[in-house]
């Protein structure tokens, strides 16, 4: 299977460093990028073959990996290139599967949200499959993004609320995790100390949410004793209101993901 990519940023290449670490052949994977200093190095690092968009359009898989605002350019010059044998997948954000099968009437097209945490083969995918996409290819569109952490099949009506948590999501643990560090200071310890311990808190809950088989309520309970610890600092959690805050927070984001999309 060839396989192109169409973009050598950040999340493009996290999509190749964990493709070509699950088993890729790099001889079959193919690299394009604006920069040519961008291509040389991820040429050189990955072993992959750096190519023209033209030369890309003929390979069995084709991801573009570009911004938002260079996708009309991308399907332009594609238009026309791209026939049947083709799947196309897209990453692009607010790029919808009516736009990109309008641009390459004949493709199979799959649209992919991922998230930051594929840098580090922790990511969460959502996949939405457009009308001429098969049952496997959506398995095989599934399994590349599974190189790379996990994935979750969904309509693409489901993408603003996928956005609010998947994508967005890390962004409202950092943000969790600088109070928490800022509030040990506080306390006293070192920022340091401060932050080795949340940065491990947060690793060890995440496996546990993970791995352990309960659920996130189920594991609250469990670090929570009766007129605890824990028990005071949640109810100071519910007292400014940050429960209702998360609620807003993910609403917002929702609701800014629609109107990214002209809806």
């Amino acid at each position: 299977m060839t396989l192109a990519i169409v973009g050598a940023g950040a999340m493009g290449e996290a999509l190749l460093g964990g493709w070509i670490g699950s088993g890729i052949d790099p001889a079959e994977v193919l690299v394009v990028d604006a920069s040519a200093a961008r291509v040389a190095q991820v040429t050189a690092h990955y072993g992959v073959r750096g190519v023209d968009l033209a030369e890309a359009a003929e390979a069995e898989v084709l991801v573009l990996a570009v911004k938002p605002y260079q996708m009309p350019a991308v399907l332009q010059e594609l238009s026309g290139s791209i026939g049947a044998s083709t799947l196309v997948v897209s990453i692009a954000a607010g790029v919808t599967l009516a736009v990109l099968e309008a641009a390459l009437p004949d493709a199979s097209v799959i649209r992919v949200m991922p998230n930051t945490p594929a840098l580090v083969r922790k990511g969460m995918a959502g996949v939405m499959a457009g009308s001429k996409a098969t049952p496997e290819q959506v398995d095989a569109v599934s399994a590349l993004m599974e190189a790379l952490g996990r994935s979750v099949v969904i309509p693409e009506d489901q993408v603003h609320a996928l956005t609010a948590l998947s994508g967005s999501g890390p962004a409202y643990l950092f943000y969790v995790a600088e109070a928490m560090i800022e509030a040990g200071v506080h306390q006293g310890l070192s920022r340091g100390a401060a932050t080795e311990l949340v940065n491990q808190a947060f690793v060890g809950a995440g496996a546990m949410l993970s791995e352990s088989g309960h659920s996130a309520t189920e594991l609250r309970e469990m670090v929570t004793s009766p007129a605890g610890t824990t028990a005071a600092a949640l109810r100071a959690l519910d007292d400014h209101g940050v429960r209702s805050g998360i609620l807003a927070a993910v609403e917002a984001c929702t609701l800014r993901s629609e109107e990214m999309s002209g809806l």
